[in-house]
Formats: C-alpha cells, sequence, structure tokens
C-alpha cells in the first residue's frame, strides 16, 4: 500500500516524501481514510508505530482544504511536553512543505507564559498542548476553543495516568459539541474506555496487533555500588553509540551523567527540572552524536524518538510493568534490532528482584539472568526473597530473626 492510495493531497505526499516515509505503516493506513472522511476514531497502537503522522497527515489535509476561520481550528492534548513538542516539530515540517502553511502553535508547563501568549497574538490553525498550560493560556484570554473542529488526544492512557483527568474535562467542556474527535492510546484499561464512550460518536475502532519490536532483554545481577563501573564497562565493550540509560531520580541522573562523562564519555542528563531550552539541546545532541550517553528520568519514556537507539539500560528499575514497556521501547524502533538491559541488584531497598520478576509476569516473558565478569555479586536474593516481596538483601530481617527465636523457644519447649 502507498500514501497516494489514501487519499492524500499532491502537496502532502511530497511533503511526506521529503519527510523519508516510503509506505505507510499499519495504524497510518487503517487511520487515515476513516479521518479523512471525518469520522471519529479510536487507535490503539503499540510505541513506535508512527501514530503521530496517523493524525497530523490528515489533519493539515482538512485545515488545508477548508475555509480559513479564527481560532485554532485543531487542538492536539499530549501528556508531556517532550511529546508536545515532537508533535508540533512534524506537523510544522509537514506544513512547511504546503503553499498555504497551517500555523502550528506549541504550549506546555515549566516555563514562562507570556512567549506562549505573544505567539498567539495573531492566532494559530493548531493548538499543541499540555492540558495544564492550555487552561492557563485560556484564563490568560490567550485564546478561545470555540472554533475547534478536531479533537486530539495523544497518548490518552498517560494523559489520564498522569493525573490530567480534571483538567481533561475541564477543556472538554470548552469546546463545541460538534467536532471530530481522534484518540490514539498505547494501551485501553478501563478510564479510557470510560472516556472512549462520553468523547467518541460512533467511533471507527482500530486496533493494530503488530509483531513486537526486535529488542534482546538482558537482566544482569550486580551489587548496587558496582552499577556505574559495570556500565562504563558494558558501554566499552559494547560498543553501543547512542544508549539511554534510565534512573529515578534528577540527582541521579546528574550524578552518574556527570561521571561518566568525567571517564571520557560523551554524556548528558535529562530530566524534569531542566527549563525547556536545556532539554531540547540535550535530545538535539543525542540525535546528532554529539551526546552518546543520555541518562534520563521517566520523562523520556513516552514520545522520545530517536533514529538509531541501539540499546536502553535500566540502570535503576521503573516503578511500574507500563513504564518498563514504554523505557525499553525507545530502543528497537521502526524495524531495527534493539538491546534492553536491566540492572539487578539483589542489596537494593526496592527489593529489585521481586519487582523484575513482578515485570517478566505482566510482559509474560522471563529474561535470563546474567553475570559481568569481574562485577559479580556479593549479595543474592534468595528465592523467598525474589518471590515474597521481602527486602533482598543477604542480611536477615527482624521479622525473620523474631520467627527463628520463636521456633527455637518451641523446640526448647518440647
Amino acid at each position: 500500500m502507498s500514501f497516494a492510495s489514501l487519499g492524500l493531497s499532491p502537496a502532502l505526499l511530497r511533503a511526506v516524501r521529503e519527510q523519508g516515509y516510503h509506505a505507510p505503516t499499519s495504524v497510518q493506513a487503517a487511520a487515515l481514510p476513516p479521518i479523512l472522511a471525518g469520522a471519529d476514531v479510536l487507535a490503539l497502537a503499540q510505541t513506535g508505530s508512527g501514530k503521530t503522522a496517523a493524525f497530523a497527515l490528515p489533519l493539515l489535509q482538512r485545515l488545508v482544504a477548508a475555509a480559513p476561520r479564527p481560532g485554532p481550528r485543531a487542538l492536539v492534548l499530549a501528556p508531556t511536553r517532550e511529546l508536545a513538542a515532537q508533535t508540533a516539530e512534524l506537523l510544522r515540517e509537514l506544513a512547511s512543505r504546503l503553499l498555504h502553511r497551517p500555523k502550528v502553535a506549541l504550549a506546555f508547563g515549566g516555563v514562562s507564559i507570556n512567549p506562549q501568549l505573544m505567539a498567539l497574538r495573531g492566532g494559530c490553525d493548531v493548538m499543541v498542548a499540555t492540558p495544564g498550560r492550555l487552561l492557563d493560556l485560556i484564563d490568560h484570554n490567550g485564546l478561545t476553543l470555540a472554533g475547534v473542529e478536531c479533537l486530539v488526544l495523544d497518548e490518552a492512557d498517560r494523559l489520564l495516568a498522569a493525573g490530567f483527568a480534571e483538567e481533561l474535562q475541564r477543556v472538554l467542556a470548552l469546546l463545541p459539541a460538534r467536532r471530530q474527535s481522534l484518540l490514539f492510546s498505547a494501551t485501553c484499561p478501563p478510564v479510557v474506555q470510560a472516556l472512549v464512550e462520553q468523547l467518541l460518536h460512533e467511533p471507527v475502532r482500530i486496533s493494530i496487533d503488530e509483531a513486537p519490536p526486535q529488542i534482546t532483554q538482558r537482566a544482569v545481577q550486580l551489587d548496587r555500588a558496582q552499577r556505574l563501573p559495570a556500565l562504563r564497562q558494558l558501554l566499552r565493550d559494547e560498543g553501543w553509540q547512542r544508549v539511554l540509560v534510565f534512573v529515578a531520580s534528577r540527582y541521579t541522573a546528574e550524578l552518574v551523567s556527570d561521571k561518566l562523562f568525567a571517564h571520557g564519555f560523551k554524556a548528558g542528563a535529562l530530566h524534569g527540572e531542566l527549563s525547556q531550552g536545556a532539554r531540547r539541546d540535550v535530545l538535539a545532541a543525542l540525535k546528532s552524536g554529539e551526546v552518546q550517553v543520555l541518562v534520563a528520568t521517566d520523562v523520556a519514556a513516552r514520545g522520545l524518538h530517536v533514529e538509531a537507539l541501539e540499546a536502553v539500560v535500566n540502570y535503576e528499575l521503573p516503578r511500574s510493568a507500563a513504564d518498563y514497556t514504554h523505557r525499553i521501547g525507545r530502543t528497537g524502533r521502526a524495524g531495527a534490532q534493539g538491546v534492553a538491559l536491566s540492572f539487578i541488584c539483589a542489596d537494593s531497598p526496592e527489593n529489585a528482584e521481586s519487582h523484575f520478576r513482578l515485570i517478566e509476569k505482566r510482559q509474560g516473558q522471563r529474561v535470563p539472568r546474567e553475570r559481568l565478569p569481574g562485577f559479580e555479586p556479593q549479595a543474592v536474593a534468595t528465592e523467598a526473597q525474589a518471590t515474597g516481596g521481602i527486602k533482598s538483601t543477604t542480611r536477615k530481617s527482624k521479622k525473620d530473626k523474631l520467627r527463628e527465636a520463636a521456633a527455637k523457644a518451641g523446640s526448647h519447649g518440647h
């Protein structure tokens, strides 16, 4: 199947070619015709399947074909500033090839609202925003949603999981009743299904169950103190040119990044407390090759697309199986091979072995444990610790000591 067969205009077909798209992905092939026809759409597809272009292309075509009118005619809501920025960037790149270029505005929190208000003075055709900042702009009389013809909820499951439910309901109340609504999501938990029933009218339902990405999962057992030298050794031995290392906090992201940089690695840090300009710069450096290792918190787990990202390392495990799936989904994209390696530390306070087994259970896949020569762990979780949620260390817990004392007292009584 080709893009030409899906009903795109010659101008957008040229834009698609110049963007390097050769053929539509499964979700693009399924979604473009009903969106172009004006239907509401629910599209469920995994990370990296091309969902953004699946709504961006028909959105631009409809905007170009329709008569101009004031205010944003399309609204795209995203859960994170990174995803919002990447969506706006794609829309602008595609629009730049068109004779009549729709104006794309971008807004998110964590930065001054004034430049975003200034950018809206001349109006816009497409508004890409996070829910909270969108409401701030409306409160400042920066824009009105009365003219919105099409609403897109991107990563809807994440929007709701991130605590945007209340803001989302406020936004929906400001939209015209007659509009096209598109909901894109990787999963459809009950909260998303409830939103579907509220938001979409007789939607075309699309569920893409493609072959899983080509990701080799590895789990390395070692002690917590060995993680940094082991990571350095892996980077040297594996020869990865682009690596994403996930950690749990801003402090750890900067610490690990600084330590790697001090040992000669081109490393950078990405976390929620960076300014938007700093985030943009470090992501650009990773994509250009100026940064080899990006140490990041879970702000990079969704919506981040980097070509040829060879490996993801879970320096610290994520809190949930869903976050694990999204983390490792940064590699092995678009048919490429990828590696996802997790450090399993029996002496970690969060009981890493037990936690990782829960992740394995949720994804229905067992990952063989391995050890790196020279980094063999001193602490090894027992089977009871690995399966029972007991703190995974070689030292006996207070409860274990009390049980043993009780057992001895009972045997002496007999």
